[in-house]
């Protein structure tokens, strides 16, 4: 075994979460190792990013290399229900913020912060997994990790960050999952040629086309003439269609009367990846000694592109935090950290839970847009949760359902007076 490393931070995961924490972090003049069990570049889901994001790249420096990569500029997205649009553009919202974001194979996309990273410094090891951690009582920590050969080695930290995303590193050494409280919904999903892609707007546009109440379709088109195609539902709807997964999704893109047409014949890049009840849950998110940030945390579900969002405001804050208690400050990491945390996750559960009710849906689909109410909305897809300013996060418990409610009944008092 090799004889040990110190640092002040070892972070585990280098996505979104992970290079945002670090970034901050060595910034500040700590050293910083983190630790990625994968090879980069390398596939992940996860590929539609909201504007609130794009602050956090901002702050720690790491916008400018990521403009470089000329990936698709989001500008706000399309839902899709049978002949009905809602379409939300995200320069009209209610909070002040970015109004517009990326599209990204997240491949490309983690490995240009990555590679940034290791040019200003910061010590990432890839191919590495970390097969054990024991905590003193201090909060210092000794991380065992072992490379593809199964030699190992230790890391001593004075704190851990999680962000290992869908891998979940300390959740499952720790003994941290619980059930989520979401619903059972599974994912399949690949890449295609994007061969039939029509000129323009229309062609880069991110769309959801929702098939069925619970059943949807995402389509984001990337700018390297690739698109991400991917289904979502019912864990038991997913299961019902026979073959593999590649059958299954061609079966399932039949369903689109807005897109068969346009993915018809194309051929997948890729064995489409299912993942079977997406959703996940924790029981605590820090801990003496660590924090848990991003997918590794919580992961609500992929209608509302969430994911990348919460993981770089959660890696950002933690690093915050940290950053502070080492130099002496003390932290309230339930009140500081974890009630922080939640209230935006809070939020967004309720849209996730009243899409899937078809709450949600009633209001983007009618007929009758009320644009105050749109703004406010907007700017909650935007990935502004924390903004109390706004009703619809401040009140989001009630007023989902109250104004669905109300379009309920503007919907019969028409038909009766048509």
């Amino acid at each position: 075994m090799r004889r040990n490393e110190t640092v002040d931070v070892l972070i585990i995961g280098a996505g979104p979460s992970g290079s945002v924490a670090s970034a901050y972090l060595h910034n500040k003049g700590l050293t910083v190792k983190v630790i990625e069990k994968s090879k980069f570049p390398r596939f992940v889901v996860g590929e539609s990013l909201l504007p609130k994001c794009m602050e956090h790249f901002e702050e720690v420096g790491l916008l400018e290399c990521l403009k470089a990569q000329n990936f698709e500029k989001k500008h706000g997205a399309r839902f899709i229900k049978g002949e009905k649009v809602c379409d939300f553009d995200f320069a009209v919202k209610h909070t002040e913020g970015w109004d517009w974001t990326w599209q990204v194979p997240r491949a490309d996309f983690d490995n240009a912060m990555a590679q940034e990273l290791l040019k200003r410094g910061v010590d990432i090891t890839f191919e590495h997994a970390v097969t054990n951690v024991s905590f003193n009582d201090d909060g210092s920590s000794v991380t065992t990790i072992e490379d593809n050969d199964g030699n190992q080695s230790n890391i001593s930290a004075k704190f851990i960050i999680d962000s290992s995303g869908h891998g979940r590193v300390l959740p499952r050494l720790l003994d941290l999952d619980t059930p989520s409280k979401l619903t059972k919904h599974s994912s399949i999903f690949t890449h295609v040629d994007d061969l039939k892609r029509p000129k323009g707007f229309e062609g880069t546009r991110i769309t959801f086309d929702v098939v069925d109440t619970e059943v949807w379709l995402w389509v984001i088109p990337f700018s390297n003439g690739k698109t991400s195609l991917g289904y979502v539902g019912p864990t038991e709807y997913m299961e019902s269609f026979e073959g593999t997964n590649t059958e299954k999704l061609i079966a399932m893109m039949k369903l689109s009367e807005y897109y068969n047409e346009r993915f018809e014949g194309i051929p997948y890049d890729f064995e489409p990846v299912m993942i079977k009840n997406v959703s996940k849950s924790v029981k605590k998110l820090y801990g003496n000694g660590f924090a848990l940030t991003g997918n590794s945390a919580e992961f609500l579900d992929p209608v509302f592109s969430s994911g990348v969002t919460f993981a770089t405001e959660s890696g950002l804050l933690a690093a915050k935090l940290i950053s502070r208690e080492l130099d002496g400050e003390t932290i309230d990491w339930e009140e500081q950290y974890s009630d922080y945390i939640k209230k935006g996750v809070n939020v967004f559960s309720t849209y996730v839970k009243e899409w899937y009710t078809g709450n949600l849906q009633k209001i983007f689909f009618h007929y009758k847009e009320n644009p105050e109410i749109k703004k406010q909305i907007c700017a909650v897809l935007a990935g502004y949760v924390w903004d109390e300013t706004n009703p619809f996060v401040k009140n989001h418990n009630r007023l989902v359902k109250t104004v669905a409610h109300i379009t309920d009944m503007e919907i019969e008092f028409d038909a009766k007076n048509s």
